[in-house]
């Protein structure tokens, strides 16, 4: 893939980036650090220009963003209607939208760059759930600027040795998600386990 890339990002540029930038906001498993990365180099050598580079990742980014949540607010909404039928089912999402008000900033701007693999899910949730749009794109915007700062800005100063940095990160950051998603799996079964308890005295 980097083989790849390395050769297909000086021939198609700024759409490329475009492109891998949005979809991967999208759920698709593309490269887009390594991509903002690598025109972060190329712009570094003066073959792009750094504003154009930082101004369509940064714009790719949040409109993938947005159709994400766009997504999950009208997708969602069958699916949340036919749970909120139940009593039960209702009280559950009633719940789930306070917790989402509650923490949902945090979240959504760490998912943007330092948990990016979880973004994609937080934007459906987001939607689905009826997070506020306002809020969702300003703390969502904030995220992305620091997600498209940070790795344009390490293709500029590594540019040498771009790929060894691209697989550091992307190593970090696919550890990060995945300890946070084990770390949320063990608090639901730990809750879980103790509701049985309770149910059961």
């Amino acid at each position: 893939m980097s083989d790849t890339l390395l050769a297909l990002v000086p021939v198609y540029g700024l759409p490329l980036l475009a492109a891998v930038a949005g979809l991967s906001c999208l759920g698709l498993p593309l490269p887009a650090s390594l991509v903002m990365m690598l025109m972060g180099s190329f712009a570094a050598a003066g073959d792009f220009g750094l504003t154009a580079v930082f101004v369509t990742a940064f714009a790719a980014a949040v409109g993938g963003d947005q159709i994400g949540y766009v997504i999950g607010r009208f997708a969602g909404r069958a699916v949340t209607g036919r749970i909120a039928r139940k009593p039960a089912g209702k009280a559950a999402l009633d719940r789930a939208t306070q917790e989402i008000a509650r923490h949902a900033t945090i979240g959504i701007f760490l998912t943007r760059w330092l948990f990016s693999p979880l973004g994609p899910y937080v934007n459906l949730v987001t939607g689905a759930t009826g997070f506020s749009w306002a809020h969702f794109t300003a703390v969502g915007v904030a995220g992305e600027a620091v997600w498209v700062t940070l790795h344009v800005g390490l293709g500029i100063v590594f540019s040498d040795n771009i790929l060894a940095v691209a697989e550091i990160v992307g190593d970090a950051s696919g550890f990060l998600a995945a300890g946070i998603v084990a770390l949320l799996l063990g608090w639901r079964l730990v809750t879980v386990l103790r509701r049985g308890k309770s149910g059961s005295t």
